[in-house]
């Protein structure tokens, strides 16, 4: 797989013009009509920049991970580092939207650098991309427009500082949105849960537990055709509990079921439920029932 370490090579590889500065470029179209994909198609190509674009898909396959972008009213993307991208020669945009690259070494020493990597909108996919109201996107475009003027000027000791800060906020204002996007959108995350519990219960009645161990989210976000941060983000917001806090409690329900058969030992139901250490098992039972695994054998043993 191709991979571009520069900003400048990465454009040269799409055909696009070198950005008046080495680590950062702005696109802003206005205009009427339909853009065309820079480059008329792509294998899969990696770089080391961020992306956030606002575009309005029109037609065309156009993949991003694992998932084909599929969006007709325009989404905000955000895309981090190293993720794949790939496209075909059908791939078509409306002449409005922006686009902002920058290399990862751009925010070198600041504050950003690492604020950036907690914004869990870098690692979705783009089926799970930021829809704006036409409110936020004025709100959006009024913070591109700005980046854009001082991109346009000459460079100078505060262009890179009064960037960053206007980034900041365009970063800000996407967290805020996303807030608003999850709020909005109940349904999506109560199926999320019902499917994230349905493949639960389906690797445990299939066997795979005692053969293959604990399944990782990872795993079960990909079973689901989502990526690990936004089921996570998404059921965090609804529920108040994480992926892994899911996981445990139906682990501790299995638990409960088979610590009610006498002849296995405390051992044994941690390693049929795919725990190598029955230690872990034991303190991950007692913190979530508040009584150890022997105790609560004792207390709802059948008679």
């Amino acid at each position: 797989m191709q991979h571009f370490k520069t900003l400048s090579s990465y454009l040269d590889y799409l055909g696009l013009p070198r950005p008046e500065h080495p680590m950062l470029i702005v696109f802003n179209s206005k205009g009427d009509g339909y853009l065309p994909c820079p480059r008329e198609s792509s294998p899969p190509i990696t770089n080391d920049c961020y992306s956030i674009s606002f575009k309005k898909y029109v037609e065309g396959n156009l993949n991003y991970g694992r998932t084909n972008y599929d969006f007709t009213n325009g989404a905000l993307i955000f895309i981090s580092p190293r993720q794949v991208l790939q496209w075909d020669n059908s791939v078509v945009f409306e002449q409005k939207g922006f686009s902002i690259n920058f290399h990862e070494d751009f925010l070198k020493g600041t504050e950003l650098a690492n604020q950036i990597k907690k914004y869990g909108f870098f690692s979705y996919s783009v089926n799970e991309a930021l829809h704006l109201s036409p409110k936020e996107e004025k709100q959006i475009e009024s913070i591109v427009e700005n980046i854009e003027i001082e991109y346009q000027n000459n460079q100078d000791a505060f262009s890179q500082e009064i960037i960053i800060s206007q980034l900041d906020t365009l970063l800000k204002y996407a967290n805020r949105f996303y807030e608003r996007q999850f709020l909005n959108r109940k349904e999506i995350s109560n199926n999320l849960l019902e499917q994230f519990n349905q493949h639960l219960t389906e690797y445990f009645e299939s066997g795979q537990l005692q053969e293959k161990g604990i399944p990782s989210i990872e795993q079960i976000a990909a079973k689901m055709s989502v990526s690990q941060r936004y089921l996570s983000d998404t059921l965090k917001k609804e529920t108040g509990k994480t992926t892994t806090e899911h996981l445990h409690l139906h682990l501790i329900d299995e638990a409960k079921n088979i610590l009610l058969q006498p002849n296995k030992s405390i051992s044994e139901v941690a390693y049929e439920l795919g725990f190598e250490y029955p230690p872990y098992f034991s303190r991950l039972f007692k913190k979530k029932e508040g009584m150890s695994p022997t105790e609560y054998r004792e207390k709802y043993k059948l008679n």
